[in-house]
């Protein structure tokens, strides 16, 4: 029989999970054994206004358990303990025995690095810290350390951000510097122009627009897809970012586009292209079966390579369900909110590499960009249960994290913008605020009137007449008649 885990190997925890009164309810064991990037089949949030429920009252445990499920899901049918027992011994006897060999061994003479030592061996530590004390989030594949591991590198952005913060910008690009000396070469031309000769569309002009930054787009809007996979959400995001560029080209330059680069290539091409694509995917992962079998039980060499390369997909896939046709007032914010934050992070990316003068493909920002996107993994998981599960009481840490690092971020660029947001038009502001506000509810109550009309549908074709389903068989079957006679006579003919 197959171990169940919390995978820190801790029997006392996992007792308390597998005894903690799971048997009161099968949603909630259903609920802890759904897979990594599977939706909670679990109660939505209570329906208001003229839905006429009433709210569902849960058992404390009930909300422990799933608040314990998003937030450290443990880990179903080990069949290789060696990977999910404790080492805690081995591995603090070899993280000491390591930095002893490097702090006796290296060559202390260089005094920058000196520096980067010491901090490469404070992440070190704080990683393996990390790994020992962090929670798993919702994800268990390809190994919980995994995404503990990553949720320490976000509390370390998250200080990062806290200690350029009280930095002034002449401090802030000093450091950039010595992480990179040729950055003090590079300056951001803002006399250069965008956008400019837009009657001019030829197809060489076309072609030099779709260079590794559309690939870049196309391939980001497929892993957008992936996350929320809710086609109304992603319309959304995809419209109102190209009012946001509008909004803010009087500050960034590059936000200038013509007319046909900003609706034909990037909203319909890559951002449509990209979001038909990641919801396939995700409709393939919906249909396929998961039966995972131990490595230990497969023969053949082919057979164990090909299960380990599947232990970094999903452990099961359910279909998201964002919006409900009976959504509360809650709810309905929630889901505006998570549009509206995701601009705020799209915008932090560019203002950032704009004050800060980097070039896009710098490795700070590729690795940043590299890294929010596994932040937001679990980030957008955790959200999506705190908004639709009604037992799920508190957002998960890692997207408690990830809320931080968002707002960090704005104010860093307000901050050391001060020159770039004096030339700030008040009044472009409000008017995009206003309508990303209008936008959000628009698409959102838009998907919420075509659900509706999907399930009335569906309900309709449920409840036919039973004179009507008679008349619809009697009709097939006179048909498959006919042809047998048909064929009958034919045949006996030949013959």
């Amino acid at each position: 029989m197959k171990k169940r885990s919390n995978s820190r190997g801790r029997p006392d925890e996992s007792t308390i999970v597998n005894n903690s009164n799971m048997a009161n309810s099968s949603a909630t064991t259903s609920t802890i054994k759904s897979g990594a990037l599977s939706a909670p089949t679990t109660p939505t949030k209570a329906r208001g206004g003229g839905g006429g429920g009433a709210t569902v009252k849960h058992k404390p445990e009930e909300i422990a358990e799933t608040f314990l499920v998003v937030n450290e899901r443990p880990v179903d049918d080990i069949s290789l303990d060696f990977f999910y027992k404790p080492h805690t011994i081995t591995l603090l006897a070899v993280s000491i025995l390591s930095v002893m060999y490097f702090a006796f061994v290296r060559d202390e003479g260089n005094f920058e690095e000196n520096i980067w030592a010491g901090i490469l061996c404070v992440v070190f530590f704080f990683l393996i810290i990390s790994v020992l004390a962090f929670p798993n989030g919702p994800f268990t594949r390809p190994h919980p350390a995994v995404w503990r591991i990553l949720f320490g590198c976000s509390v370390l952005y998250l200080m990062a951000l806290q200690f350029l913060m009280f930095q002034n910008h002449k401090t802030i690009m000093n450091i950039f510097y010595w992480l990179d000396p040729k950055l003090k070469d590079f300056h951001i031309n803002m006399d250069k122009e965008y956008g400019v000769n837009c009657s001019d569309i030829s197809f060489e002009r076309v072609k030099g627009h779709l260079d590794v930054f559309a690939w870049g787009h196309f391939l980001g809007w497929a892993f957008k897809a992936v996350l929320i996979r809710h086609m109304g959400i992603l319309w959304a995001i995809s419209v109102m970012w190209e009012i946001t560029e509008i909004t803010f080209a009087h500050l960034l330059p590059n936000f200038v586009e013509c007319w046909w680069d900003a609706l034909i290539l990037d909203v319909l091409l890559c951002n449509g292209l990209g979001i038909w694509v990641g919801l396939k995917i995700c409709k393939i992962l919906e249909m396929r079966e998961y039966k995972w079998a131990s490595i230990k039980d497969i023969s053949s060499t082919s057979g164990k390579i090909k299960r380990a390369v599947l232990q970094f997909t999903p452990e099961s896939w359910t279909a998201i369900r964002w919006l409900d046709p009976k959504s509360t007032a809650m709810r309905f914010a929630a889901v505006i909110q998570l549009v509206i934050f995701w601009q705020v992070t799209e915008l932090n990316t560019f203002f950032l590499k704009h004050i800060f003068e980097m070039p896009p493909d710098h490795y700070v920002v590729i690795g940043r960009l590299v890294f929010v996107g596994l932040f937001v993994a679990p980030s957008v998981r955790q959200y999506y249960t705190y908004v639709t599960d009604t037992r799920c009481k508190r957002v998960g840490t890692q997207c408690w994290v990830y809320g931080a690092i968002m707002v960090s971020e704005a104010i860093l660029c307000i901050k050391n913008g001060k020159e770039l947001f004096e030339r700030t038009q008040a009044i472009n502001i409000v008017i995009w605020l206003t309508v990303q506000v209008i936008i959000s509810v628009a698409f959102v109550y838009g998907c919420i009137l075509w659900q509706r009309m999907m399930d009335k549908r569906k309900t309709n074709k449920g409840q036919q007449s039973p004179a009507k389903k008679m008349k619809t068989v009697d009709s097939k079957e006179s048909k498959v008649f006919l042809k047998l006679l048909t064929f009958n006579l034919d045949f006996m003919s030949n013959w």
